[in-house]
């Protein structure tokens, strides 16, 4: 079976070397796939000589030139053919050492995706010295929970492994550190089998830099969300909009009614047109709610026959 250990990378000389020896220690037989992310401090020549002096190491170092993990993470999932995949960061943050217990319920079938969790043991809040990270993270995690009805304890995590199917059916859309968001959104969707196991986590070397802007970040990580909110759930939320049409109709125009009721005139008559104006936002929104959720319901149904598809080449394959 092969395995495929992907690591992007953003000016991470002064740890890829470190990184990849850490994971060739704990699993050797697996192939190494160092996508270059237009860095300028020399990674890639540091990752290949590296790789060249690990023995028996397989490897492929990619260069994207579109700037963005996730843009990184597209090429690797469309270049590289494995049976399992690991996603993994080149900053020396998680340890190889998790490895084989992330790998086992993917080998064991007996889940779609498994995530290294970092919060539930405490060793995020312990080793993260930047509060907002940790008030982002707990943001979105709350966010996602309620409205998917999941219960995930780290939505953010950089270290995760996949099944094939998983990897092929996944199309990223975003371009930035988002991805882990949308992974674990488009996991949800399609029902994959998720689960999270407790991993240890350290902060970055001292005069290693993260390359995360909190507000900036957070602020794409936000608007990913809300973008697949709006693509996923549009019942939800254009009916969400619709509600508040309806509502604001209600209230503005309860005024001109009352008065026509108890006078048979109606003198606020920019009260009445704003109030029919959005009465018929309301209803003109929910028509679009249900038209965009049959939409999806029939995407979803074309989804899931070609992961059923793709299952059953894959059983022929073994």
């Amino acid at each position: 079976m092969e395995i495929a250990i992907i690591l992007p990378a953003y000016n991470e000389a002064a740890t890829i070397g470190s990184t990849l020896r850490d994971f060739h220690g704990a699993l050797p037989q697996a192939f190494f796939c160092v996508v270059d992310n237009n860095s300028s401090d020399g990674t890639a020549r540091i990752a290949t000589e590296t790789c060249q002096s690990l023995p028996g190491c397989r490897f492929e170092v990619l260069h994207e030139k579109r700037q963005g993990k996730a843009c990184a993470v597209r090429r690797a999932f469309a270049v590289i053919e494995a049976d399992v995949y690991v996603m993994s960061d080149a900053d020396t943050t998680y340890r190889a050492a998790d490895l084989p217990a992330l790998l086992a319920p993917i080998l064991a079938d007996e889940a779609d995706m498994v995530v290294g969790d970092r919060h539930s043991q405490g060793h995020y809040l312990r080793e993260n010295k930047r509060p907002m990270h940790n008030f982002g993270n707990n943001l979105v995690r709350s966010l996602i929970n309620r409205l998917f009805g999941v219960n995930l304890h780290d939505i953010l995590s950089g270290y995760r492994v996949f099944t094939r199917t998983f990897v092929k059916s996944f199309p990223v859309l975003t371009a930035g550190f988002e991805l882990e968001t949308e992974i674990t959104l488009h996991a949800v969707d399609k029902r994959f089998r998720i689960r999270e196991l407790p991993i240890a986590y350290q902060d970055r070397p001292a005069g290693n830099f993260s390359k995360l802007s909190t507000f900036r970040d957070g602020r794409k990580v936000l608007m990913a969300l809300f973008s697949i909110l709006r693509y996923n759930r549009p019942l939800f939320f254009f009916g969400s909009i619709a509600i508040l049409f309806a509502a604001f109709g209600m209230a503005i125009g309860s005024l001109p009614v009352v008065e026509f009721y108890h006078t048979g005139l109606v003198l606020h008559i920019p009260s009445a047109i704003l109030a029919s104006g959005l009465m018929v936002s309301a209803f003109v929104t929910l028509a679009i709610a249900l038209v965009l959720d049959s939409v999806v319901h029939f995407h979803r149904y074309d989804a899931e026959l070609r992961l059923i598809e793709m299952e059953a080449a894959r059983h022929r394959r073994n």
